[in-house]
């Protein structure tokens, strides 16, 4: 009998060994059986080794014989582990046992999401069109990992008609229905080549763009729920760029060029670094500006260098840029004393300590001096510059917001850094660790020097309620552009902090090397999880309205968009653009500020670019016989910048609104505007006829600035739908 013959007589043995275990486990009368949940981690062992280490872990933990009673569940796709009637007792001598990583009680729990999409008021069973399905979602990133239950391609038809691209070597379905990759400048260091994401970044955003619903994802039972994407009967096609976390221009654009001639009918990008200040220069503005030339919006994401101003890495007008914002989820690690103080800090970790006590020293005091480090590497717990036999098996206290590698490869039992900047989320360290305020490190730092032997404990993390949310994070780059500051950016903002979707299996979890944990779901953070809601929403939008234009998808997004408040989010607009996207709205947006390419193209002229450069760019006739001014792009936004030794303010603004609705009504104009400042619209009165028809109208601000940034707002209502659109008035050194 071959191997492959005999695992599924191995698989039944081991299956009637656990049952029988099982059998043995009961309850004493003085302790009530419960049901619990008991977590392995993701050994990445197949099913029958498994179930045999299953087996090793109730024989250790049963306490005698036991009643008759089945097996309830074991867990092999997303994690590892396995759900059975326990005494508390049975429990607590099963959390001990090397190989678990934890014990829990299965608690009882409202049915609801992983809470991003929900929290924007995006449920689950929302209104969707019979042609989602038709939708196709081009994604630049890592890769995917095609197994995820997320692109299961469950009740899909075949592609829609319009698809020319190819799968190349590579497992796709009808979830999937294209994946490439490219590699021009040979930077993919020794990783397979391949469309495979093996770093988990392509997979979670595209899963955030149009996963399907997956019940009980959790990073390992932490945010448990459904993950599920905006439009979640889109196809997605995968086009990798990125290696080793690297991106170069070339596979940028290579991917752009392919995307666009395939048929795609969203591109998110989260992607950047560059600001450089001609759009030609930039691969995704080049790529950007095609696809819109061919119908195509390209969502990108806004960066993570905030939160200085002008930080922005994706700007371009003809393209949506995406800050991130909290959700109503904080995650909390807290880190407890030998002397029973506790104190808050924030990180994701799944790691379980017991609540056991260790010994704590500070990283500073633990020097590796046989390596060659000093005291000013090794209180920043810098890789190799710790001491393993000073900090093995007990806590170090670290300075700096890092992740703690030194600590982690010198065998600790944990850390605990410290400081004051981006406190606003969590990140996952390769060992259990927090990330504590500068105050309570202190409080630490005496404890320890004044206590003979000084322990301390880091607890799993918790959920907390976000009562303040959505706030814009701070690693979330600000405006204003700084290539056309007349032009809003960001556009938007949408959850981009500790979000839960899809990962792939190969991809490290703190990308510290030596971290060989695997997950199904992760929790991370940054613009690249925003950017995909926002590509979510757009394709959304796109399926009720398939002929509208990407200028007209943005509007729709942008003018129904809640606004955020300036008093609790730095830098204001510049940090949310028009607000968070509520995409119900959207579809029925009332009114929608269109533009073309020739729009784009005058604009361009007014920005300097000669009639020669736009005839390339274009491959027509386009002339700057006739140019405009930022302020005349026909935006959803409007910003008013001033030199700083201005202290009056003048500008104009000319529009044009498309009507998009079926009724035959009348809009006005209402302007919210701060003290010192008068803005007017002309006409303030807006009737339509029939869809599609045009008015204009034109915007001017006069008066003099307060602050050096003053927010106002111009709204169109008909009684029923209002039409939203920022007004910014702020100095500007450019």
């Amino acid at each position: 009998m071959d191997s492959r013959s005999s695992a599924p007589l191995l698989l039944l043995i081991s299956l009637i060994s656990f049952a029988s275990l099982l059998i043995k486990c009961h309850s004493s009368s003085s302790d009530e059986l419960k049901t619990y949940i008991v977590y392995t981690g993701n050994s990445k062992s197949d099913e029958d080794s498994a179930l045999s280490q299953y087996t090793r872990l109730l024989q250790r933990a049963s306490e005698s014989d036991a009643v008759p009673k089945s097996l309830l569940h074991h867990y092999k796709r997303s994690f590892n582990g396995f759900v059975a009637k326990l005494t508390e007792k049975e429990a607590e001598t099963m959390s001990s046992l090397d190989g678990v990583v934890s014990v829990f009680p299965n608690r009882m729990r409202q049915l609801h999401t992983t809470r991003s999409w929900d929290f924007i008021g995006f449920p689950q069973n929302v209104q969707r069109a019979t042609t989602e399905s038709d939708v196709i979602i081009g994604v630049l990133d890592t890769g995917i990992w095609p197994e995820s239950e997320s692109f299961s391609d469950k009740g899909l038809g075949p592609p829609p008609k319009k698809w020319k691209g190819t799968c190349l070597n590579f497992t796709c379905n009808r979830k999937i229905i294209g994946a490439k990759y490219y590699n021009y400048a040979g930077s993919f260091e020794g990783e397979e080549m391949s469309q495979r994401d093996y770093h988990g970044h392509g997979t979670h955003v595209s899963s955030t763009a149009a996963g399907n619903p997956v019940s009980q994802a959790s990073m390992l039972g932490l945010a448990p729920g459904t993950a599920r994407g905006g439009a979640v009967s889109a196809r997605i096609a995968v086009y990798k760029v990125c290696w080793s976390r690297r991106c170069n221009d070339a596979d940028i654009l290579a991917a752009f060029d392919d995307a666009i001639a395939d048929g795609v009918d969203i591109l998110s990008v989260s992607l950047g670094g560059l600001n450089d200040k001609n759009y030609f220069r930039n691969a995704i503005a080049i790529g950007a500006f095609h696809a819109m030339r061919r119908g195509i919006l390209t969502v990108t994401s806004a960066g993570n260098s905030g939160p200085s101003p002008g930080s922005l890495g994706n700007f371009e007008p003809w393209a949506i840029s995406v800050a991130a914002s909290t959700i109503d989820r904080k995650l909390v690690t807290k880190v407890g004393l030998g002397d029973n103080r506790t104190f808050e800090g924030v990180s994701i970790n799944t790691f379980d300590l017991n609540e056991q006590q260790y010994p704590i020293i500070y990283g500073g005091d633990a020097t590796n001096t046989r390596g060659g480090f000093d005291g000013s590497a090794s209180r920043s717990c810098s890789r190799g510059s710790l001491d393993p036999n000073l900090v093995k098996g007990k806590i170090v206290l670290c300075e700096g917001r890092n992740r703690a590698e030194g600590a982690f490869v010198a065998e600790a039992a944990g850390a605990v850094a410290q400081g004051q900047n981006s406190r606003d989320h969590g990140y996952s360290f390769p060992l259990p660790a927090s990330y504590i305020d500068l105050e309570d490190a202190n409080n630490i730092f005496v404890y320890i020097n004044a206590t003979k032997n000084a322990t301390a404990t880091i607890f799993k993390t918790n959920e907390e309620k976000d009562s303040l949310a959505p706030v814009v994070v701070s690693f979330s780059a600000r405006g204003p552009s700084p290539v056309s500051p007349d032009i809003l950016k960001p556009d938007l903002v949408a959850p981009g902090v500790e979000i839960l979707a899809g990962w792939s299996p190969k991809g490290s979890i703190s990308r510290i090397e030596g971290d060989n944990r695997s997950l199904q779901f992760n929790i991370i953070s940054g613009t690249s999880m925003s950017c995909p809601h926002v590509s979510g929403a757009a394709a959304y939008v796109k399926s009720f309205h398939p002929t509208w234009s990407p200028s007209a998808v943005q509007s729709a997004l942008m003018t129904t968009a809640r606004p955020l408040s300036p008093w609790i989010n730095r830098d204001a607009e510049f940090a949310y653009g028009a607000g968070q996207i509520d995409p119900i709205k959207a579809i029925n947006p009332g009114l929608v500020y269109d533009a073309g390419e020739n729009r784009f193209v005058r604009f361009l002229c007014g920005q300097g670019y000669s009639t020669r450069t736009l005839q390339l760019v274009t491959g027509d006739n386009s002339s700057c016989s006739v140019s405009a001014k930022a302020s005349d792009l026909n935006y959803p936004s409007f910003a008013l910048p001033t030199p700083p030794s201005n202290v009056t303010v003048s500008g104009i603004f000319k529009r044009t609104v498309t009507y998009v609705g079926s009724e035959k009504p009348t809009y006005k104009a209402t302007v919210i505007s701060p003290l010192g400042l008068k803005i007017q619209v002309n006409p303030s009165v807006l009737s339509f006829t029939s869809y599609g028809e045009k008015q204009s109208f034109v915007l001017s601000v006069e008066g003099s600035l307060e602050a050096s940034v003053v927010s106002a707002s111009l709204v169109w209502s008909d009684g029923k739908i209002q039409v939203r659109s920022p007004v910014v008035v702020f100095n500007s050194p450019q």
